[in-house]
């Protein structure tokens, strides 16, 4: 990076920082320091959950599966629309009238506070351990670029986000998702038109692309129904559905924001924005790792885009092997551009299989003279070429944009986590009639304490595969669970809060014991915690004497 790039990188981290305290007035109070006093616009709502989502995660992630595996993963959204409008129709208003802080405070009136502590702790495990491998995503950027540690990239992050967060609430967080969301979009956008303009002219978009679709990059559905595969039409339908229920319903992080808005309207048209542009949004980022693959095609790549090790491999006892993969490497991308510039499919196939068999064999060699079984190249792709391909300027602009990514998503869920800690546990169990200058001072504390937390999670996850897997498996443990409780809670007047409960506790069994026996792919995971919670619950409820007089809010 140049010094222009890491101008506008300061610049853009001072400027979120400055914004952040700027937005700190009017917090002085719970009520505005958590949900912004109910004062927010649906569309600024509606952007702060997209760019709670739009984490470096999707940027990094998301483009480096693309890259690897095409757009098959936009079916894990299609669940998504009718979550939006089951979610408008049911869990919002509930919540708007209720007048709750979280979505687990609502539990303790409808069944009993051991519900809501419960549901309430496993949304701070869950959401705790994604927060940190959402700052994983631009600790890998910054490292790879300054060869710096992990450690301390993920606290040049960290840091930042920290202040403007602890200092200015959820209202800060807000109104800085919307500027961020702007530099994400526009960073994105502009590494479209340098990847395009890649492409040789004699060769054309077009072309280049159906070499793409030869490999199967651009089969975008699958509809095998097979509980095995994570990505296919029917695990995006039915696994994505609840999942969505669950992170939109009942995941704190998301249901904060919609209790912003200035009333049920502006909230349901908050989640419909997401219904309406996640799908394009997130066809965006899919098609930008594609297109990488095809600016690779004709531009030459590293063998490995994961370059950490080169030094102790090439001093290693498989430096000899490991350079002939590389001569080996050189000779295969020729072929297969040759190829490409041919419009020879067949050959192209050839020269891409060896290719990809040269790499395997590259990352064995890796892991055998380190011995990092958890090496891998996938959230390396976007930011080798971001970093090596993009032009001056433009490249400060991507990381910048990372940086925003990581940002917003990341206080998002850090405000989250300080809320649902003090209002779940600290002023329900311990300090129960304080002011609320005591409250906002350990809410601080809180944020500051959770941040830490995540830092350390951060740091061991960089390694873990695709980190937009990664993210959604963490989840999945918890989510469909979460979300059978909600469904006791809201739909069925017959539950009680025994059933809810044990049910709970049952759900989650269940989907740990599957997760770590069965190969079933995660996203299955949700509709199994789900059926469970909701039959063992009404089970035992079932078994209660005058388990139909339930009272509600």
């Amino acid at each position: 990076m140049r010094s222009l790039d890491w101008a506008i990188v300061l610049a853009y981290i001072v400027w979120v920082v400055v914004d952040g305290l700027r937005r700190a007035k009017g917090t002085d109070k719970i009520d505005g320091y958590f949900v912004a006093n109910r004062s927010l616009p649906w569309w600024v709502v509606g952007l702060s959950v997209m760019a709670t989502q739009m984490s470096a995660v999707t940027l990094v992630g998301t483009t480096g599966q693309a890259y690897l595996t095409g757009l098959r993963f936009i079916q894990f959204y299609f669940g998504l629309p009718l979550a939006m409008i089951i979610l408008s129709v049911t869990v919002v208003p509930f919540f708007h009238r209720a007048k709750v802080f979280t979505a687990y405070e609502y539990l303790e009136p409808r069944f009993d506070v051991r519900v809501r502590t419960l549901t309430a702790m496993l949304f701070l495990v869950g959401r705790a351990m994604s927060l940190g491998v959402t700052l994983a995503a631009p600790a890998v950027v910054i490292s790879a670029i300054l060869e710096w540690s992990l450690p301390m990239t993920v606290l040049i992050i960290c840091v930042p986000m920290i202040v403007y967060t602890s200092l200015g609430g959820v209202q800060a967080v807000a109104w800085t998702d919307v500027k961020q969301m702007v530099i994400i979009v526009s960073g994105m956008a502009a590494a479209v038109v340098i990847l395009i303009l890649g492409i040789p002219r004699d060769v054309g978009l077009g072309p280049a692309l159906h070499m793409a679709g030869a490999t199967g990059r651009l089969r975008a559905l699958d509809f095998r129904f097979d509980l095995r595969e994570t990505y296919t039409v029917w695990s995006g339908l039915i696994g994505g559905l609840f999942l969505m229920l669950a992170y939109f319903g009942c995941d704190q992080s998301q249901v904060q924001r919609y209790l912003t808005a200035k009333s049920i309207e502006e909230a349901r048209s908050s989640l419909m924005m997401s219904a309406y542009v996640k799908i394009p949004l997130q066809l965006l980022v899919l098609s930008t790792g594609v297109l990488v693959f095809v600016f690779y095609v004709f531009q030459t790549p590293p063998m490995l885009f994961n370059r950490a090790y080169d030094a102790r491999v090439a001093a290693g006892p498989r430096a000899a092997d490991y350079a002939a993969l590389e001569q080996q490497f050189t000779a295969a991308f020729d072929e297969r551009r040759r190829a490409a510039e041919q419009a020879d499919r067949a050959a192209f196939l050839a020269a891409d299989d060896r290719v990809r068999d040269i790499r395997a064999r590259a990352v064995a060699i890796v892991k055998d003279t380190t011995g990092d079984e958890g090496y891998n190249d996938v959230n390396y792709v976007f930011p080798t070429f971001i970093t090596t391909r993009m032009p001056i300027g433009l490249v400060g602009l991507m990381i910048a944009a990372i940086f925003a990514a990581a940002m917003s998503a990341s206080a998002g869920e850090l405000n989250s986590l300080a809320t649902a800690t003090i209002i779940d546990f600290y002023r329900r169990h311990f300090v129960t009639a304080a002011t609320d200058a005591h409250y906002l001072s350990v809410s601080k504390l809180a944020t500051i304490g959770w941040g830490l937390f995540a830092c350390v999670v951060a740091m061991s996850a960089a390694n873990q595969g695709s980190l937009i897997e990664v993210v959604n498996r963490y989840g999945s443990f918890f989510y469909g669970s979460l979300l059978g409780v909600f469904i006791l809670a809201i739909l069925t007047r017959r539950a009680t809060a025994a059933g809810a409960f044990w049910g709970l506790i049952a759900g989650m069994a269940v989907v740990l014991t599957v997760a770590f026996t069965l190969p079933i792919a995660f996203l299955w995971h949700n509709l199994i915690g789900a059926v469970v919670v909701v039959t063992v619950g009404l089970a035992i409820s079932a078994m209660a004497p005058g388990c139909t007089d339930i009272h509600t809010v």
